[in-house]
């Protein structure tokens, strides 16, 4: 029930200053963070690359034991990568389903024997009913509220009604946001649902992160409040 439901905020570090990913890592988990959103580029899926397996096995030792490591891959074969990303100590596996859609569920099993969290995510272009025959087998979902692939785009208010419909099927389920997210346009996303936040620039640019970070909170905690029937 929605009760189970709780906030949960993800810095991306993809907007960080790269070259000390371990220092501005720690700062935000020092300053209130729930986990790490790591955004994988391979350069094919999107046109972007990032960093890879290596980079996170890096990075695992350099924070806090026990740091959920929520790595979002962006790549044309997923299922390439998830001995490496197991390896380097992933938590949550969130794959694309545009690069997975002729046989999403044997990704998923993939992933679960290597025991990691899954999650799917879908582009803006792609409807939201295509994950629906998967929720049973995942973990979470994320909507992104941008085109993948760059960070510091606008937030896309018009994919608010993708989270609305699996909230108001999956009342339970984990619903996370990413690109754009930020005190001016969290509560959009609150209300329409979302409880897992990624947020970039918002809290990776701020000169005082633990307060953008409660702001983003609160205001989801404030609609998870409002949404519970009454006891």
């Amino acid at each position: 029930s929605s009760d189970l439901l709780k906030c949960r905020i993800g810095p991306s570090v993809l907007n960080s200053d790269l070259s000390n990913l371990a220092s501005e890592s720690n700062r935000v988990l020092e300053s209130g963070a729930d986990y790490l959103h790591l955004d994988v580029m391979d350069g094919h899926f999107v046109p972007n690359i990032t960093f890879g397996a290596p980079v996170v096995k890096c990075l695992r030792s350099k924070v806090p034991k026990g740091t959920y490591f929520d790595v979002h891959m962006m790549v044309s074969e997923p299922k390439k990568w998830i001995r490496d990303m197991e390896d380097a100590g992933c938590n949550r596996f969130v794959f694309h389903y545009e690069s997975s859609y002729d046989n999403p569920m044997e990704l998923i099993r993939h992933i679960r024997e290597a025991n990691m969290d899954v999650g799917v995510v879908i582009n803006p272009k792609t409807p939201v009913s295509v994950v629906y025959p998967l929720i049973d087998h995942v973990d979470m979902v994320l909507v992104m509220t941008v085109e993948p692939g760059f960070g510091g785009q606008k937030f896309m208010n018009d994919m608010m009604p993708k989270v609305k419909d699996l909230r108001e099927r999956y009342p339970s389920l984990d619903i996370e946001v990413d690109g754009g997210l930020s005190p001016a346009t969290i509560d959009d996303a609150a209300r329409a649902g979302a409880n897992l936040i990624v947020a970039g620039t918002a809290v990776m640019k701020s000169d005082n992160p633990r307060e953008v970070m409660q702001s983003l909170r609160d205001s989801v905690n404030k609609w998870i409040v409002y949404k519970e029937p009454a006891k």
